[in-house]
């Protein structure tokens, strides 16, 4: 059977871009499967629950109590893809506890496949946030964001040599009209009735991007 798959968005950063990405994935496997379970681990408002509020579930692992009861919610080997928009604030702490309870090895004994996709900056912290994943993720499974709008130019040499999802940057006025909590990628993708608009073609991107990602874990597994 295929690995139910988990994706972990994430970046010790603020403000690079990783909710409107955990937006867009999410959107996508719900599109293309059907079902999608989604979770917040945010303190910044808007954050995925008030976007996407009916795939979307709270969580928290400021105790014992809040990782175990994550954990077993992703963990299991469901079918459903799960989505985690990982908090800056909780970035350490999630690597922590995956590192001390051997997360991976017990989500490949339970046919689960995590996938780590980190929003890059170029900023110290998040090299070494970087450097962290590096250490700890397979680099089959570690993917780095080079988010147009983040990070202007090019990307430090130690990103790029990894795996790579480029999203590419829009202009001001369309990325303040997908900020609106009402505003939906697949919608938009079904009533535009231009193709050809910048918004339209950027969306389609972004899915063609992900389809690909999921066809490389495919051959990957097989």
């Amino acid at each position: 059977m295929p690995a139910t798959v988990i994706y972990i968005i994430c970046s010790p950063r603020p403000q690079v871009g990783k909710t409107l990405l955990a937006r867009l994935l999410t959107e996508f496997l719900l599109l293309k499967n059907g079902a999608v379970l989604a979770f917040d681990l945010n303190v910044r408002e808007p954050s995925l629950l008030d976007y996407l509020p009916n795939v979307t579930e709270t969580a928290e692992i400021d105790d014992t109590f809040g990782k175990m009861q994550l954990m077993d919610r992703i963990i299991a080997d469901d079918g459903v893809a799960k989505v985690i928009d990982l908090g800056f604030h909780v970035f350490d702490e999630f690597f922590k506890m995956s590192e001390e309870i051997g997360f991976l090895k017990e989500a490949a004994r339970r046919n689960v496949r995590p996938i780590v996709l980190f929003a890059a900056d170029t900023d110290r912290v998040s090299a070494r946030g970087h450097q962290t994943l590096v250490s700890q993720i397979p680099p089959s499974r570690l993917i780095v964001v080079d988010n147009e709008y983040v990070v202007r130019g090019e990307l430090p040499e130690a990103f790029a040599m990894g795996r790579l999802l480029r999203i590419s940057a829009l202009p001001v006025f369309l990325k303040t009209y997908m900020d609106r909590l009402t505003f939906s990628f697949t919608d938009y993708l079904r009533h535009e009735k231009d193709s050809s608009a910048e918004l339209h073609q950027w969306i389609r991107r972004s899915y063609f991007s992900f389809r690909e990602l999921e066809l490389s874990l495919i051959l990957q597994s097989s």
